[in-house]
């Protein structure tokens, strides 16, 4: 099978002052269509380096990203943004919401982007909050919710379009213990039911421990991959 994302021989360098840094030094990953992928590292890792290339945030200085067949280091940033909506949802640490909105209209902001009718997308919005359990907060706005609450709000969000692809950068890192599980449980039901690949970025161990498989890095390297019992199926890929 095709992998939904492949990366190959990722190199990212950043210049800070007269230093260059290597963030990633010649990454190589695949990722399947379904698959629920958590990268684990410390800071200065890597990690979020990676994640922000396979999303199309940032462009590698060498090597290629694929997804879905398209190699993204050529699609012109003009057309990024489109690229993004039609097969990208992310959900952040800090939950991002606008805050003079409503949970409905912070969930459906991808829909309108996409200029589909306002019945539609409002019909589209509350089946959504209501499948994350929100139905009683369509109305609220972000100061009026809890944590959690807000972060179902941007998973909402995430998931409207039915994209093929879910990044997340450390989904539960403002969340209580109690909190964390029921978000990723949620999310993990949620993503499996509709087939979606989801990309995690996490320092949590026990979060990680929710995916298929993990990725560790450090120095910018991938170093081992361990499956969903923690059983080391690879070590030293690059």
């Amino acid at each position: 099978m095709t992998p939904i994302i492949e990366v190959r021989s990722l190199i990212k360098k950043y210049r800070v002052g007269t230093e260059i840094i290597t963030a990633l030094d010649g990454v190589d990953l695949q990722i399947k269509k379904g698959e629920f992928i958590a990268i684990v590292g410390t800071s200065g890792s890597g990690k979020s380096t990676l994640l922000n290339m396979m999303s199309g945030l940032e462009r590698p200085t060498k090597g290629e990203i694929w997804i879905n067949n398209i190699l993204i280091n050529k699609v012109k940033e003009k057309d990024m943004a489109a690229f993004r909506r039609s097969y990208m949802g992310f959900v952040f640490q800090s939950f991002n919401l606008l805050a003079s909105l409503t949970a409905l209209e912070n969930a459906v902001l991808p829909l309108i982007l996409q200029g589909m009718r306002s019945k539609e997308r409002s019909k589209r919005g509350r089946e959504m909050l209501k499948i994350l359990g929100l139905e009683n907060r369509m109305s609220n706005k972000p100061s009026q919710m809890s944590g959690g609450q807000q972060q179902r709000v941007s998973i909402a969000r995430a998931l409207i379009n039915n994209p093929k692809i879910i990044f997340c950068d450390e989904p539960t890192g403002n969340l209580d213990t109690k909190t964390t599980k029921e978000i990723m449980e949620l999310l993990t039901t949620t993503i499996k039911e509709k087939g979606q690949t989801l990309v995690m970025v996490t320092h949590d161990r026990d979060v990680a421990g929710y995916a298929d498989r993990i990725i560790h890095m450090v120095d910018g390297i991938i170093t081992s991959e361990e499956n969903k019992g923690g059983v080391l199926v690879n070590e030293k890929v690059n």
